[in-house]
Formats: structure tokens, sequence, C-alpha cells
């Protein structure tokens, strides 16, 4: 029998309180750091303007291709259910739609790098974090062109403090996405060069090793280990030992540094075998917390069972907006949420 539910309201950290209303217009130089919503580190733990904070957030893939009556109207859903980050990908491009904000030589793709920027202001406003995703493949196909488009995400989204970027995801895969801890590193030094403060990690398929935590925390040098757990039945029982036994690896190597689960299980990932319930949600997270994980995403995609993988979730949003494609088990862990606790889930 799963361990009895921890109340949500603990399970959560306060969320940062929203920064003041500012004009698209506004220049960097007229807006105080002050007023500006500040993602950082102390030991394992995310803080937001200096403040611990727990990192509680959604799959938001595809943004860039959905309006932005339906991103506002996402974004004040995710508050609504006590979100406070989201993941966007800076290379998107499924079901033949491609909205990337940088071509394949790493430069400038608009409309989509202001949608981008717009996007990181709006969740500034209400003092959200925002991770912005890279992955080389066919979209970002070379080192060189992977080193251009850190130039110019960083350049488009300079003027903000609230989003890290994570600079290859699944980089130990060994397929396109591959990256290797040699190129991370230039990756990182990169980003380190034209924005000091900003945090970046790069996203690891499975749960890291110690000898695979001193590739990251060393020799790659990120701020943060995203470790994408497995998902099977049993995953979310065990992800409070596997944040633990992360943590006390990362001890050991004399560090102090978070553990983000980014993507853990989803819906439509592999529904022949198993399809996570909201009670499998709710308790992942919990296990998450509970290890001392730093932060923990609610993950969503396309049904791979399903007709034109419908509803495809953040996948592709140019239709219908994120919440309005979410079933009926995945609204009942926001329920549960919105709700304050989880024993309504319990068989």
């Amino acid at each position: 029998m799963l361990r009895r539910s921890l109340p949500i309201i603990a399970l959560l950290l306060a969320a940062p309180c929203a920064a003041p209303e500012r004009g698209e217009a506004a220049s960097m130089a007229a807006r105080s750091s002050a007023s500006a919503t500040k993602l950082g580190t102390a030991g394992s733990q995310f803080t937001t303007d200096g403040r611990p904070t727990f990192l509680l957030g959604i799959s938001y893939y595809g943004a860039l291709g959905a309006s932005r009556t339906a991103v506002t109207r996402d974004l004040e859903d995710c508050q609504r259910f006590g979100f406070n980050w989201m993941r966007v990908w800076a290379v998107w491009d499924a079901y033949d739609d491609d909205v990337s904000a940088v071509n394949r030589d790493g430069a400038a793709r608009e409309p989509y790098l202001k949608k981008l920027a717009w996007l990181v202001g709006e969740c500034e406003r209400r003092g959200m974090i925002v991770d912005v995703t890279f992955s080389r493949g066919p979209l970002l196909p070379t080192q060189a062109a992977h080193l251009a488009a850190v130039r110019t995400i960083i350049s488009a989204l300079r003027e903000y403090r609230n989003w890290y970027l994570d600079l290859a995801n699944e980089r130990n895969i060994g397929d396109a996405r591959y990256v290797s801890i040699e190129e991370l590193r230039e990756l990182r030094d990169e980003a380190r060069s034209l924005a000091p403060g900003l945090l970046v990690t790069a996203s690891h398929a499975g749960d890291v090793d110690a000898k695979e935590l001193t590739q990251y925390l060393g020799e790659a040098g990120v701020d943060f280990v995203a470790p994408h757990r497995p998902r099977n039945a049993s995953s979310p029982a065990q992800t409070a030992d596997a944040a633990r036994r992360t943590l006390a690896q990362i001890e050991r190597l004399g560090r102090a540094a978070p553990v983000h689960y980014q993507e853990p299980l989803r819906r439509g990932y592999d529904p022949r075998h198993w399809e996570p319930s909201a009670l499998d949600f709710l308790t992942d997270l919990q296990g998450a917390r509970a290890g001392g994980a730093a932060g923990w995403c609610f993950h969503n995609g396309g049904q791979r069972d399903a007709p034109d993988e419908q509803p495809r979730r953040s996948f592709d949003m140019r239709r219908r907006r994120l919440f309005e494609q979410l079933d009926a088990e995945e609204r009942a862990f926001l329920n549960a949420l919105a709700g304050g606790g989880g024993e309504s889930l319990r068989p």
C-alpha cells in the first residue's frame, strides 16, 4: 500500500512574489534589480529573490506555437494550481510545425524568438521561472550552431533573471542528441562569458551515477543536475530514494547542487505497458520533495496510441491551449493540488 499522502501545502514552498507591471518597451536600465524575479541556488535548493523555493513546474514545450491569448490563459491556470515554473523548448519541430526560436545555424528565427522573450517577460511579471531547453539534432546539428544558438538566446533574454538554460536535452543518449562532456563545457563557458549569473544544466536520460555527477559538476561545470528518471509502474515509489542517493553522492564529491526532476513520468508515453494515474503523479511529486529534490515537473505530451497522437498536450498548442487538452487523470491530479491534499485519490 502506498504511504499516506503528505499535505500538498507542505510540498510546495511559497511561490515567489510577482514582479511589478512592466511594458514591453521598458528598457533594462529603467528596471531596478529589486523589481525582477531572480533565480539562484543555495546549496541543494533553488532560490527566487534569495528565498528557498521548490520549483513546481509544468511542461510547456511547444509554447512558441501557441497564441498569446492561449499562453496568457495557460499562465493564469498555472498560477491557480500553484505552478511557479515551466519548461519551454527553444528548438521545437513537432507534427510538421517548426516553432524554433533559432534556425539550424543558431541565428534568430522570427517571430518565435520575440515570442520567447515575451513569454519569459510574462512569467517574470508573475514571479515564475522558465526553463529554456536546447536539444542537439536536426534543428541544431553541430557544435558551432549550438554555440551560436546559446549566444542568440542569451542576447534576446539578457534583460531577465527568471530563467535558466538546459544546454542539451538528454545529452548522454548515443543518437543525434549526444553532446560530449567536452562540448558541454564549451557551451557552458560560452554561456558563462555572456551571462555570468545565468544558471545552466544539461539534462540526463536516467538516474545519474557518481562518475556522471563528477563529469557534470566538475568537468562540465553545470550548476545543477537534471536526471530524467525511468518511466514504469515502480518508478514513482522509488523517486524519494533516488533523490536521496543522488544528493548523497554529490555530498561525497565535496559539492552541493540541486537535483531537479524536470522531465519525469507522463501520460501517453508508453500506454500499452503503463499509464500513470493521478495518484502516480502525486506519489512522484511527494517522493521528489521528501527526497530533497529542488524541483519537479508535471510532464505531458502526445498520446502515442491515439490517432494523430491526440491529445498532443504541450507538444502542439496551435489549436488548443494546454489546459484544454489534459485528460481526466491529469485533471484529477490538478484538482488534488488545488484542493490542498491527495487523500481523495487513495484507493
